[in-house]
């Protein structure tokens, strides 16, 4: 990035937002530079905060207060594109309890580390195992972010090393690790290393000794988020662009040595400084840009994210979203053909969008740096007037340990009451529906925020918010 920088809902139903009804909800605040958010297999979120903290987010809106990973004193913590920037669970976390990190040391310079979870929410701080250390020549275009991919090895983006035009050509040259995405074995050891290189690797064998094996693909200038398709494995990375152009790539996860162009093109098919470069037949192009200057609002430095694969908004499914952190908008990707029609439908304000998230049921979220804040994005697909048809009033609320909801106004018979948390979880059901006035024991939730659906026999529907304390 160029810059990294309550009611708990937002807005569950607004206006309708032509084409895709995009908004977001509030899960929680108060985060320090969040830049990070991944699950670890089950329905807690971890928030990564760029000063050297991880922080546990609970299904019910609770944030922890013990940190689950604190290495604050060996990350440099001056802002910036500088901190602890990714977060990695191992496959199978939820017996090795391995996890990775990426940071940038106080040296400068990048570290890739496993570390051990102690206990369900606490990590064992003392537990490094350093993997990887790559020289870092400026403050800005580290990547930092890391992912499994469908494979099982692990995926780390490493920025061109900084300054402006990438002028030690770093991003073009396979000697270096810098301005591209690495594949290493995590799982085995070599050449006495703390890691293996798989055997599939594209330069493992390239015949130049010089080569590094890591490599997995190049010509790269930030691609400070990439991120698997949860359904067709396929590779997405949004790079961030120089001065006129961001860019957003996807291959499939197979498909390795690919070149991306920079620095000798920025976007599509931009030139930027071509002179020594390969012929531009033989680099992947982007599926899709934008400019600083055009699409309305100024924007400055994308911030990639994910493909819907959640089940609680169909109508998202497919759709990638991505962010940028000048303008504050969230935009998306919708699949056309073998194109992609990119949109803005949704601009905020003072948060400085720095990462998505993916829960394990495939609901997304995202962070803004500036507010410290936490979102889940949601799809308004009813307007105000529809939302509101049904004329259920439900009561007390905030509540203890019951909530009535009086039906005496309703049209058609009520089917089903549903109560989901704030990941899309559907938590209770209730078919046992009263003329009048329904009541429902929540003595088994947890404090928090939860989302009501109720549906009447036809198909109408109605969501509210509920607040347990």
């Amino acid at each position: 990035m160029k810059k990294i920088v309550s009611f708990l809902l937002i807005c569950l139903l607004s206006s309708y937002i032509y084409p895709q009804t995009i908004d977001i909800a509030l899960a929680a605040n108060g985060f320090d530079r969040p830049v990070s958010i991944k699950h670890g297999f089950d329905n807690k979120l971890f928030v990564v905060e760029q000063k050297g903290v991880i922080k546990i987010l609970n299904a019910n809106g609770s944030v922890n207060s013990t940190a689950f990973l604190d290495i604050n004193t060996k990350v440099i913590d001056g802002g910036g594109e500088r901190g602890l920037l990714g977060l990695a669970f191992h496959p199978n976390y939820t017996t090795n309890g391995f996890f990775y990190v990426n940071y940038i040391n106080n040296s400068g310079n990048t570290v890739v580390a496993r570390y051990t979870r102690a206990t369900e929410t606490i990590a064992n701080n003392t537990s490094e195992v350093i993997l990887l250390t790559i020289n870092q020549p400026a403050s800005n275009h580290n990547g930092g972010d890391m992912s499994f991919g469908p494979d099982g090895y692990l995926y780390i983006s490493s920025g061109d090393g900084g300054g402006s035009g990438d002028p030690n050509n770093y991003a073009q040259n396979l000697n270096t690790l810098l301005g591209k995405l690495l594949r290493i074995d995590v799982d085995n050891a070599s050449n006495g290393n703390n890691y293996a290189i798989p055997a599939s690797n594209p330069f493992l064998n390239d015949g130049n000794a010089n080569t590094l094996p890591e490599i997995w693909a190049y010509g790269l200038r930030n691609p400070w988020k990439f991120s698997f398709d949860k359904t067709t494995g396929d590779l997405w990375i949004a790079d961030v662009g120089q001065g006129v152009y961001e860019e957003i790539n996807m291959a499939p996860s197979t498909t390795s040595g690919l070149n991306y162009g920079w620095r000798c093109y920025e976007g599509a098919n931009h030139p930027y400084n071509t002179s020594g470069c390969p012929p531009e037949s033989t680099t992947t192009r982007p599926v899709a840009e934008y400019s600083h200057s055009g699409n309305g609002a100024f924007k400055c430095s994308i911030t990639g994210g994910y493909r819907y694969r959640g089940s609680q908004y169909p109508n998202l499914n497919g759709l990638y979203f991505f962010a940028d952190y000048c303008s504050d908008e969230i935009g998306i990707l919708t699949p056309n053909g073998t194109n992609w029609t990119m949109t803005f439908p949704k601009q905020y304000s003072n948060k400085g969008w720095t990462t998505f998230g993916e829960d394990i049921n495939g609901e997304l979220y995202i962070a803004g740096i500036e507010s410290g804040e936490v979102f889940k994005i949601i799809d308004t697909s009813l307007s105000i007037e529809d939302a509101n048809q049904l004329r259920i009033n439900m009561y007390p609320n905030p509540t203890k340990n019951i909530i009535h909801f009086n039906t005496s106004l309703l049209k058609n018979p009520l089917n089903s009451i549903k109560i989901y948390d704030i990941h899309g979880k559907q938590i209770m059901i209730a078919t046992t529906i009263d003329n009048t006035l329904t009541t429902i024991a929540l003595n088994a939730l947890a404090n928090g925020m939860y989302f009501i659906e109720l549906v009447d026999v036809i198909g109408n529907k109605e969501i509210k918010k509920l607040i347990k304390n």
